[in-house]
């Protein structure tokens, strides 16, 4: 990509009403655009590393053992759904609109009411027994108060996956199993050393449920560490219980968390409403068990960003970065030109995610200033000064050294990095 084409702005001034790292640095970079209280446009640069994140999100979906089926449901959902769950009227954050001949409708915030009728035309016996299926789309929370940018708004990109169960021991094993796969998510997108399985009130559908919290001091939730084990606790679990539900412990350390996830067993909560139920092995009708396990894209990209930067800028770890290198061209001698245009080809045929920064009339300083701000892993720089030595000048967003690479050697760089 040509950064003189690039659809973006970046502004070197804090705005006074920004209540996040990530809310700052990711309108500053040009990442993401306020269009109203809780609503954004994603720009080019931040639809990139949207993209990213769902795409490893997809990928520990679809692959055992979790083997999710992907789906897409509607947004819009019918009245009746939700009365027959009781939300219509239960749940405040619904974003309820009405239709041609006053028919009313729910912006869904979640999928239950729609994946448990929909199940209800596909499982029949316990050989139809389990099955997961997900999805990933926009959706809609009447928030009363939106704050810290992406990490708390009335629309955002969500992965709901949905599994169905015969038996209590099968639901059991399979939520270890998505837990796991969560991990491996948070490890790619680089925030799983700040991140906790932590213990949540499971309501009415069982014991606990959990939530994934990713330690910051912008975060709106507080949990509380185990000392002993390392377990995590939410407020009302702390509150319920002053010892550790896993070891026994009463020593704990308070921190300030953000939800990346969440997952819960929900039983027969759903099941019953529509009659969701199976024939078992004995001819008897029983009904299905159910799962939910949520991720909300923005928000973890927001968390992303919340670990990852420093007083320059954004650190992007390099699974879920716009781009892998950003390639700056210092000058307008021929010379330089012809290696950054040549690099960049080269980047293109080896299908190498390259922001080339090809703009004139902005200086060195400008140029590197914003660099650090966006947050690209690896910088590469051309100048008269570096093809003196027949090399450009390398450097990780990440480090505070540079090096040199010859020119020749360029090529093997950007295919091993």
């Amino acid at each position: 990509m040509l950064q003189s084409k690039l659809f973006y702005k970046t502004s070197k001034e804090k705005s006074a009403d920004i209540e996040s790292i990530s809310h700052e640095l990711l309108t500053r970079a040009g990442f993401i655009d306020q269009l109203m209280a809780g609503i954004y446009t994603f720009l080019p640069l931040g639809f990139r590393v949207l993209q990213k994140i769902e795409n490893i999100i997809r990928k520990n979906m679809i692959t055992a053992p979790v083997s999710g089926q992907e789906i897409l449901m509607p947004a819009l959902n019918p009245k009746e759904n939700w009365q027959k769950t009781g939300r219509w009227e239960s749940l405040d954050i619904l974003f309820k609109l009405k239709g041609a001949g006053d028919k009313e409708y729910v912006l869904a915030p979640t999928h239950e009411e729609v994946v448990a009728p929909l199940a209800k035309k596909i499982i029949f016996s316990y050989r139809d027994l389990p099955f997961s299926v997900f999805h990933i789309q926009d959706k809609f929370r009447n928030e009363l108060r939106v704050k810290s940018g992406i990490l708390r708004t009335r629309e955002f990109m969500m992965k709901d996956l949905y599994s169905f169960h015969a038996t209590q021991t099968d639901l059991d094993e399979y939520y270890d199993k998505v837990a796991k796969a969560y991990f491996n998510i948070f490890k790619e997108c680089g925030i799983s050393r700040f991140t906790y399985q932590t213990l949540a009130s499971g309501g009415s559908f069982s014991k606990y449920s959990d939530e994934f919290q990713t330690v910051s001091e912008f975060g709106e939730d507080t949990i509380y560490i185990c000392e002993k084990c390392q377990t995590a606790v939410n407020k009302e679990i702390k509150n319920e219980n002053t010892k550790c539900p896993k070891c026994g412990g009463s020593v704990f350390e308070e921190k300030k968390a953000i939800e990346v996830g969440n997952i819960f067993k929900l039983g027969e909560k759903y099941s019953l409403p529509f009659n969701l139920k199976f024939r078992n092995k004995d001819g008897l009708e029983k009904p299905v068990l159910m799962g939910c396990y949520g991720i909300g894209l923005g928000r973890l990209m927001g968390a992303i960003v919340e670990i990852n930067n420093d007083d320059k800028g954004i650190i992007w770890p390099k699974d879920v970065a716009p781009f892998v290198f950003h390639l700056i061209q210092i000058g307008e001698a021929g010379k330089v030109v012809k290696v950054c245009k040549a690099i960049y080809k080269i980047g293109q045929k080896l299908g190498i995610e390259v922001l080339y920064d090809d703009r004139k009339d902005v200086a060195p300083g400008e140029k590197f200033a914003e660099a650090d701000l966006i947050g690209i892993p690896y910088r590469i720089i051309v100048s008269e000064k570096t093809l003196k030595a027949n090399s450009a000048e390398v450097k990780e967003r990440s480090k505070k050294r540079a090096k040199l690479i010859k020119i020749s050697q360029l090529t093997r760089f950007l295919k091993t990095q």
